[in-house]
């Protein structure tokens, strides 16, 4: 069995996959150009990748680890976020600067179907917990996105902080917790009122929000302060349960990309200017090392192969 980081290099088009047992990168291939974002599906076998600037969506073969198609739009414009829904059958994909979403079979990897938000730079795209209900924060617009995944359509918009862009949902399905890079704050917002029943202060310009796989923890990469928040979701304070930043974990330099490893133990965070990937251990919430990838390296994705 290997454990490998898929890696989005943005500045030289490319995709590190790093053996996390052996703490190094051991293949490189190229992609279209600015790989952003990325997804595996559940099964393993398929990975996707968008190229913002090269307004393109690359898949991956897992077990070749080679790109087999390339997936195009008239109307992609930045795509995006991406993840996958529907047991993996239906892969949404975020469009920012077309402000428009994109629904892809993934047994043909074909577009069936596109919808604007009519909102302010439509960038990321997150599931609930269920993956019944789709979260698009809009960057421009200050509010976030609500899409009805059976009914393949938007529901609503709720405001927010200024700038959102990192948004994931609580494990337990009560929170979409949103960062606001503008004015650095993390929201934590109730999914039945669509209202922020906690505001906390975070780092300088936090851009992702990653769960652990126990849904324990939050992390925030906080561009500007070159650190992570790394937020308690069940911290106790006057005998209330309430989400708070216990820590925040100085790294390398404009921390971006987040994922875990299977089990939760270890966290990794790409350095978009120092070039390289930062190791968490989640027991001690430290850095423990940092493995060299490529240029402005981002989009992160945990693949178990074997």
């Amino acid at each position: 069995m290997v454990e490998y980081l898929i890696v989005l290099n943005k500045d030289e088009d490319s995709i590190s996959f790093v053996d996390i047992k052996k703490g190094e990168e051991v293949k490189k291939i190229d992609t279209d150009h600015n790989p952003h974002e990325v997804v595996v599906t559940k099964d393993g076998k398929k990975t996707y990748v968008t190229c913002s600037l090269g307004n393109t969506i690359d898949v991956i073969d897992n077990e070749r680890l080679e790109i087999v198609k390339r997936i195009t739009h008239e109307d992609f414009n930045f795509p995006h976020g991406l993840d996958l829904v529907k047991e993996d059958r239906k892969l949404y994909v975020a469009s920012t600067y077309s402000e428009k979403i994109f629904i892809i079979d993934t047994k043909t990897d074909e577009i069936e179907k596109v919808f604007p938000t009519f909102q302010g730079l439509s960038h990321m795209v997150e599931p609930s917990p269920d993956r019944k209900t789709l979260y698009v924060p809009n960057i421009g617009s200050d509010n976030v996105t609500v899409i009805d995944v059976e009914k393949e359509e938007i529901t609503g918009h709720f405001p927010v902080g200024k700038g959102p862009e990192g948004l994931a949902c609580s494990k337990d399905g009560k929170y979409v917790y949103v960062a606001n890079q503008e004015d650095n704050t993390l929201y934590v917002v109730n999914r039945e009122t669509l209202k922020p029943d906690f505001k906390r202060r975070v780092g300088d310009c936090p851009i992702r929000i990653v769960f652990s796989p126990d849904g324990r923890y939050a992390l925030i990469p906080n561009r500007f302060s070159r650190d992570v928040s790394v937020i308690d979701t069940k911290h106790r304070m006057k005998g209330k349960e309430v989400p708070w930043e216990i820590k925040r974990i100085p790294i390398g330099i404009w921390p971006g990309g987040v994922c875990f490893n299977e089990s939760g133990s270890t966290a990794f965070v790409a350095n978009n200017k120092t070039n390289d990937i930062s190791f968490i251990d989640m027991n001690t919430l430290e850095e423990i090392k940092r493995v060299k990838v490529g240029v402005h390296p981002d989009g992160m994705a945990y693949l178990k192969k074997g």
